[in-house]
């Protein structure tokens, strides 16, 4: 039986892609995702806060270059991908860090958009907001559709 090494995450952008290029011009891009669980109070009056966990994402070629052109502090993402865990050696001791290697992302939000405009207007028309979840998908998603575009507001 094969085995299965898949992740998905809705989060928020924790700052802008950070792109370099390796040795053959290859386009790597790398920033952090914050997933919050939203807190609750139970039955018994105890309020538990919200939670928030902080992802490594790493996107390659293409994609790296598309988040460097598309991707900013705050927007609200859609990443598929798999756990890749890296381990190097520094100052005697072996260090471990585990990344999401995303190989599909989607723009779910885009705050700058709605920033200065009032409640009522914040919200796209149905053309605004085909015309936006199309500028906004990652080239190699177009065959999704939109099932996620206009969630998660």
């Amino acid at each position: 039986m094969s085995s299965v090494n898949k992740v998905i995450l809705i989060g928020n952008v924790g700052a802008d892609p950070e792109v370099r290029y390796l040795d053959r011009g290859v386009a790597i891009a790398t920033f952090n995702l914050a997933t919050t669980e939203r807190g609750y109070v139970m039955q018994n009056g105890t309020q538990v806060p919200d939670v928030t966990e902080w992802h490594s994402i790493v996107l390659w070629r293409n994609l790296a270059e598309w988040a460097q052109q598309n991707l900013k502090k705050s927007m609200k993402v859609y990443v598929e991908g798999k756990l890749k865990t890296r381990s190097w050696e520094k100052d005697g001791q072996i260090r471990r860090k585990t990344e999401v290697v995303a190989e599909n992302i989607q723009i779910l939000y885009r705050p700058d958009i709605y920033r200065n405009q009032p409640a009522a207007e914040a919200q796209p028309s149905n053309e605004e907001a085909d015309s936006l979840n199309d500028e906004a998908q990652a080239p190699q998603n177009e065959e999704q559709g939109g099932f996620f575009n206009g969630l998660f507001r």
